[in-house]
């Protein structure tokens, strides 16, 4: 149970590496980072897109897997090569004229911290790192690229009654 009135949020926020996916990143012998992307976040992702909740993956990775990934799941807002996250949030916030109490945003190490401090909801999966621990208001029983952001996803949908309750709940 989220400690937070979730009928509030309008846009959820995601970090990729160490959220969506994994802590640990094979490498291609070009040297490129493969990830692997749990299932179950990616229908939960679809679902609350095709449902009006603004979903965004907000990432310091650029590899194009990752942004086609994301596109193909219907999301508007995929921010890659994020050096400075905070400026990235801040441009997000005054194009969507979003309050911090409308978004949640979901990260697991310390690039996160700083827009996890300006958000109504953080969140962290349960293996993120002690100083984002300390910030979230919401800590997944999930591990990053284990469920967590589905787990996030499917509490906000359940509060407001659209999680397994419509017709596109049962469609990819």
């Amino acid at each position: 149970m989220i400690p937070y009135d979730l009928s509030l949020i309008k846009a959820v926020i995601f970090d990729v590496d160490g959220v969506l996916s994994a802590n640990v990143i094979p490498l291609a012998m070009d040297g490129e980072p493969m990830r692997t992307i749990n299932i179950k976040d990616g229908y939960a992702i679809h679902l609350a897109s095709r449902l009006g909740l603004d979903v965004v993956i907000l990432t310091g990775g650029r590899t194009e897997a990752v942004r086609i990934r994301f596109a193909n799941l219907g999301l508007k807002h995929v921010y890659m090569d994020s050096r400075y996250k905070l400026d990235v949030f801040e441009r997000f916030m005054q194009e969507t004229g979003y309050r911090p109490e409308e978004v949640a945003y979901m990260g697991d190490d310390i690039p996160d911290y700083e827009v996890m401090q300006r958000v109504g909801l953080p969140c962290c999966p349960a293996d993120a790192a002690p100083e984002i621990k300390a910030v979230a208001r919401y800590i997944s029983p999930c591990k990053g690229g284990d469920g967590c952001g589905r787990d996030l996803l499917e509490q906000i949908l359940k509060e407001r009654g659209l999680w397994m309750n419509c017709q596109e709940a049962f469609a990819w």
